[in-house]
């Protein structure tokens, strides 16, 4: 059976991973001959501004009293420039933003945990292709472009990562080191002649990263007087740097200054998803080479942030992010980055007809190198007779249309020719993504066929091992013949040779054939599968459709939750009405009007609001202040059980009780301390990271009697709870807890009600590691209700303590107990584990369960496994590549999340077994406890 886990975990990484590999790998190809437009550029040096996490509502909309918080970039729109929203592409983090900004392609979503210093695959960029490149500000961005640049032309200039705090110092000083040294660094130059004569070079590019806004918003998030104060901030700095620019060069004329944003910033301060908040940023430029403004009478667009920011007389050009790159490259005159994918936004353009005729067919020309090296290297490793052409752009039709743009260059027809170059850029794109996801249908369907047969295997095993359903419907066995393992051993060799000869990459092998094992496992148990046939045969039809619609609609209520967090309520308020469905009721009316009243409470948190929220610590307080006295009456029950209550145990349990105070008192701290921008304290620190540590060592010290071991669980997980905690959902454990203990009750009198066994004291019952295996049953068909109600309760879990179901439902106010200096691993761990608390609470209950039941722990586990794998096969159908960002974003962010539940399950599973069977000692031999 272990050796069974293990395959099953593998294979669900398997399974995790595919979705990257089919949907989301990296576009980049090599062997791209550069591209530049052969006319004269109208800049000599270019001046790139990144306000890292800038919103554009933020940037272009009037406060309160009808001004703008950014006066100098206002004036450029009305005065001098040309404006804008650039669209920005899933994962909104950092590091793809800055790569589509500046190399013009948008990175796989893998590329974010790859690095964030380091490139993980080598691509061209602007900075690569320019003369000379400096660049200033964070240490996470800066590095990944001067790597990745050839020769050594691209200077940065970093401070300390440690200056990335979240709580220490106003973060508008992140902003201030970066003018303050841009300015040194001209002052400088004036009394440096090696670097004053290279600055007064062509082709050079100035890039000046802002992290102050993206620190302000996640430490207090975009509606706060920060983050709108430090638009403030880097608006006069701004302005100061222009202002210096023209003095420097001497109003030349001939410097083109860009500003934007890598991404925007929901409401509750994170990003990485598609929501529009996210995705929606603002471009202004000016300078050399830019369209001043264009006063229009009317607009058509999508959206009413026109008339919201006062802008409608301004004409706005949106573009998408990667179309930046090819705008750059063309003001200085230097080659497009090879990888880029940007189409050139000619109306940005002040220059001759001409000029922006020839950018765009160099343009053209350049998307086209990489469609043509794409469907080189498609069809090379393709064998003829499988291969199918992009038809759309054939070779004939390339040349035709190449041919035709060139004419109309020489009869000077350019509007012609920017439309017919657009149709090519299009097609190649278009063709360019038919390469790229050439292979997608046959790794979907081997990934498919993969999870079937793994469904299909782990409920023949449930049948086969831990059920009564074909007990005695079974026949002889009949001898096994070599027929099955030799088809099965010519199909795998037959799938590997024709991977081997099309020279596919290694992942192509595992998901090739990982399905032939499976399915082998599968069809060798055909004879349980004629006896299940058999047996399901004997039932009335209207039994067997009645219990597979209920399944189904349980299913599918699973599903809609993550799309409407309502329906988990609507689930918890059937549970609450289920005990007067059943006999139960009449049995049990206490245990069953608890189960009732908890599951309507518990039912109110997916009502509550998600995050984004407000932090409120009094709740915290509120929380912390329940679990002592819930301690209390504990502790005072227990110490009047002297024979059961050991000295060692109650000194357990008052360390777990000052351990919930010094949580309450660090929360309140930290709090306090945050508001006055003094950072973090170092005691408040230190206790929070000594408790996290604790947490998971302190229960097993006490004693493995049910009820006192699932205490002691909940106490020592409260008290991390409560620091990484910011308002509601610090109440959800305590909730949850009282439910799942009632849970374990009800579940005793279900089974006692079916004459199956009879019902033990709790205070009777041990945790204990080695079980005796002959006190097992075999599976029921309620027993399938039981695991519903894990995977449900798991569920609720996730969405019940205002998580949604996106991979931006981060907060990351709750780790600054912790640590506030910015470190994406550390900060992700520690959110990750507060998920996972309320996640723990449950597995434990379930282990429980499981205990006075009398049932194999890896029975019922094996029914919640097939449950979520049916639920992770529903949201691989959902995956999508298409449509708006936020609807890509949610359905990855879907598949993500129940694949990772559906792990994690089998790590839990084994955590929970530790927390609830294992006994440590404090010194002294081991007592002995009451059964």
């Amino acid at each position: 059976m272990l050796l069974f886990f293990t395959l099953g975990l593998l294979i669900h990484f398997v399974f995790f991973a595919s979705i990257f590999d089919i949907y989301f790998t990296s576009p980049l190809v090599h062997g791209m001959t550069p591209q530049f437009t052969p006319l004269p550029p109208p800049a000599r040096r270019l001046v790139l501004f990144v306000a890292d996490g800038l919103r554009a509502d933020a940037l272009y909309e009037l406060d309160e009293n009808g001004t703008s918080r950014a006066p100098f970039i206002r004036n450029i729109i009305m005065h001098e420039g040309s404006w804008g929203i650039s669209h920005t592409r899933v994962p909104t983090e950092s590091r793809p933003g800055h790569v589509a900004l500046i190399a013009g392609f948008y990175e796989d979503v893998s590329a974010v945990a790859k690095g964030w210093k380091e490139n993980p695959v080598e691509f061209d960029s602007l900075f690569n292709e320019s003369k000379y490149t400096w660049s200033w500000g964070s240490p996470d961005i800066l590095p990944m472009f001067a790597k990745g640049a050839s020769g050594d032309h691209v200077y940065t200039y970093s401070y300390d990562a440690k200056r990335e705090d979240f709580g220490a110092q106003d973060a508008t000083k992140l902003d201030t080191w970066v003018f303050d040294n841009v300015k040194d660094f001209f002052h400088h130059a004036r009394n440096n002649q090696s670097l004053f004569s290279k600055i007064n070079e062509e082709k050079i590019v100035f890039f000046l990263h802002l992290l102050g806004i993206d620190t302000n918003g996640h430490a207090h998030r975009p509606s706060s007087r920060d983050y709108k104060d430090n638009i403030k901030k880097v608006d006069d700095g701004v302005k100061e740097i222009v202002s210096m620019f023209n003095h420097f060069y001497g109003n030349d004329g001939k410097t083109t200054f860009i500003f934007t944003s890598d991404h925007g910033m929901t409401d509750w301060g994170s990003h990485g998803a598609g929501h529009p908040s996210e995705t929606l940023t603002p471009l202004v430029t000016w300078g050399a080479g830019i369209k001043y403004p264009q006063r229009v009478s009317a607009q058509q667009f999508d959206d009413a942030f026109l008339k919201e920011w006062r802008l409608e007389n301004w004409k706005r050009l949106d573009v998408n992010q990667a179309d930046i790159a090819p705008l750059m490259t063309s003001l200085i005159g230097v080659p497009f980055p090879l990888n880029s994918v940007g189409i050139l936004p000619v109306d940005y353009l002040n220059n001759t007809d001409l000029f922006k005729a020839e950018s765009m067919f160099t343009n053209a020309v350049q998307i086209l190198e990489q469609f043509k090296v794409k469907m080189t290297q498609k069809k090379e490793v393709t064998l003829p007779f499988l291969f199918t052409p992009f038809k759309l752009l054939s070779d004939s039709k390339q040349f035709n249309i190449l041919r035709k743009a060139r004419s109309y260059i020489k009869h000077r027809k350019f509007d012609e020719v920017v439309s017919l170059c657009k149709e090519l850029i299009h097609l190649a794109l278009k063709g360019l993504s038919y390469y790229h996801t050439y292979d997608r249908f046959f790794l979907g369907v081997n990934v498919v066929i993969g999870f079937v047969g793994w469904i299909s295997y782990a409920s023949l095993l449930i049948i086969k091992s831990h059920s009564n359903l074909i007990k005695g419907v079974s026949k002889e066995v009949k001898k096994p013949s070599h027929l099955l393992p030799c088809s099965f051993v010519a199909i795998g060799i037959l799938v590997a040779f024709f991977l081997l000869i099309q020279a596919c990459p290694w992942k192509y092998y595992v998901y090739g054939l990982l399905p032939v094992p499976i399915w082998y496992a599968v069809l060798r148990e055909f004879q349980v599968i004629q006896d299940l046939v058999a047996s399901v045969l004997t039932y009335p039809l209207s039994h067997f459709v009645g219990y597979l619609l209920a399944f189904t609609l349980g299913i599918e209520v699973l599903v809609l939750s993550f799309f409407y967090r309502y329906m988990l309520t609507a689930g918890l308020t059937a549970f609450a009405a289920w005990p007067f469905l059943t006999r139960l009721w009449t049995r049990a009316k206490m245990t069953s009007l608890s189960w009732t009243f908890f599951s309507l409470l518990l039912a109110v948190f997916p009502l509550m609001p998600v995050v984004g929220r407000k932090p409120d610590i009094s709740l915290v307080m509120g929380a912390g202040l329940l679990v002592l006295l819930l301690s209390l009456c504990v502790v005072t029950s227990l110490m009047k059980r002297k024979d059961s209550f050991i000295k060692e145990e109650l000194l357990v349990h008052l360390l777990q009780v000052l351990s919930t105070v010094l949580s309450m008192y660090v929360v309140y701290s930290t709090q306090s301390s945050l508001l006055r921008k003094q950072g973090l304290p170092l005691m408040n620190q230190i206790i929070s990271w000594a408790t996290l540590a604790s947490s998971l060592v302190v229960p097993l010290l006490s004693s493995p009697v049910l009820f006192q071991r699932l205490f002691s669980i909940l106490l020592s997980l409260m008290s991390t709870y409560l620091l990484l905690s910011t308002g509601y959902e610090a109440l959800f454990p305590l909730v949850l807890s009282f439910l799942m203990f009632v849970w374990i009750n009800i579940e005793q009198e279900t089974l006692q009600q079916s004459g199956v066994c009879c019902k033990q004291k709790l205070t009777s019952i041990q945790f204990s590691y080695n079980t005796d295996i002959t006190q097992f049953r075999q599976l029921y068909l309620d027993d399938i209700r039981r695991a519903f109600f894990l995977v449900f309760f798991l569920v609720t879990a996730f969405f019940g303590t205002g998580n949604i179901a996106s991979i931006n439902s981060f907060d990351l106010a709750s780790v600054y107990c912790f640590l506030t200096v910015f470190s994406p691993f550390m900060m992700g761990a520690l959110m990750m584990w507060k998920i996972l608390i309320p996640f723990v609470l449950v597995m434990c209950a379930f282990e429980a369960v499981q205990l006075t039941t009398q049932l194999s722990s890896k029975s019922l586990f094996l029914i919640v496994l097939v449950i979520s794998d049916i639920m992770a096969l529903h949201f691989f159908f959902l995956v999508k590549d298409y449509g708006s960002w936020l609807d890509i974003g949610t359905s990855i962010s879907h598949y993500v999340i129940v694949m990772s539940m559906t792990i994690f399950l089998v790590f839990l599973n084994g955590l929970a077994q530790l927390l609830t069977t294992k006994k440590l000692r404090l010194c002294g031999k081991p007592k002995s406890h009451f059964m």
